[in-house]
């Protein structure tokens, strides 16, 4: 009786947590759009520049000084900073991105042929490192004092490794000299092969490293010694406690490993040609295109906020342990 009492009284508790949880990942993420969204006003206007010049096509396209006055009282740039700035975040909390200087089309059309793509390549990019990431782990925890070594080092290595080097040696072996895959993107599979591996490939390092530690502790800890004393085989140890145990501090960082592969892909997407908003952000910044430089930065820091969440949801769902809080 008094055992039910305590679960009824706890129980409205439950749904409240979890609302609080929500709330707290909505305000945070509000947060985080705001100071990406201020951040880049005040950044992008500390560029030696005029951005009407860039509305007009650029220092080259030799615009009279009446078209320059038109171009900054059409966009409001003869307005006070702090105008624009309080014009700028109300048409941003409105839907409004406004249009690309230099594609002279909608920031949201841009948006929306380009998020595809570079979602494709991070996400593919997570999966693999992921996998490499435990088969590594894996190794090194079960193949004895010289595959550990090995496994280690490997993880050591490519963690250091970074895309623009590792990109131009996948070109100079799978394309130049094996000639198996292509040297850019291209719209079929094998397009992705060299862009994924180039992303993923430092990523599964780190992983792999934190994964390896926690398997090592999840194969000594008591429950691992009690499933062996049930008779339980290494390969059920390993696949029923090892790697779920293994996986924790992986969920807990694919929110993270997220935001560095979505600014990887600045790096990768402009080496192999491959449209997506990174190639996209490096060409806006160098073209002061001031509302397209706004929006992919919006949308990728939406995207990592979005995965954080998930990634703890995640990791909720994976250790009961963890509650709402």
């Amino acid at each position: 009786m008094n055992t039910s009492k305590a679960s009824l009284t706890r129980s409205p508790g439950v749904p409240g947590s979890a609302a609080r949880w929500l709330l707290g990942k909505a305000g945070g993420g509000i947060f985080v759009l705001w100071a990406v969204a201020t951040a880049i006003f005040f950044g992008i206007r500390m560029i030696p520049g005029d951005p009407a010049q860039a509305i007009m096509g650029g220092p080259g396209s030799q615009a009279s000084a009446e078209a320059l006055a038109a171009a900054r009282a059409q966009y409001g740039l003869d307005q006070p900073l702090y105008v624009q700035y309080f014009g700028q975040l109300w048409r941003l909390a409105t839907g409004d991105l406004g249009t690309s200087y230099s594609l002279k089309i909608p920031v949201s059309q841009v948006l929306a042929e380009l998020l595809p793509p570079t979602l494709i390549l991070a996400g593919l990019g997570l999966l693999v490192a992921w996998v490499m990431a435990l088969v590594l782990a894996v190794i090194s925890t079960r193949s004895g004092p010289v595959g550990s070594a090995v496994a280690s080092g490997l993880e050591i290595v490519s963690s250091a490794v970074p895309h623009f080097w590792l990109a131009s040696v996948l070109i100079m072996v799978f394309s130049t000299a094996l000639g198996w895959l292509p040297p850019v993107s291209t719209s079929t599979p094998a397009g992705l092969v060299l862009p994924v591996v180039t992303l993923a490939l430092p990523l599964a390092g780190f992983l792999g490293q934190v994964m390896r530690d926690t398997m090592a502790t999840a194969q000594r800890s008591a429950f691992a010694l009690s499933a062996r004393a049930r008779g339980e085989s290494e390969i059920g140890v390993l696949l029923r406690h090892s790697l779920r145990h293994a996986a924790l501090p992986g969920i807990a960082l694919s929110g993270w490993a997220f935001g560095s592969l979505l600014s990887g892909a600045v790096v990768v997407e402009s080496i192999f040609a491959r449209p997506g908003l990174g190639r996209s952000l490096l060409s806006a910044v160098t073209a002061r295109d001031i509302p397209l430089v706004t929006g992919v930065a919006l949308v990728s820091a939406g995207a990592y906020v979005v995965i954080m969440a998930l990634s703890d949801l995640g990791e909720r769902l994976a250790d009961p342990r963890i509650g709402p809080s």
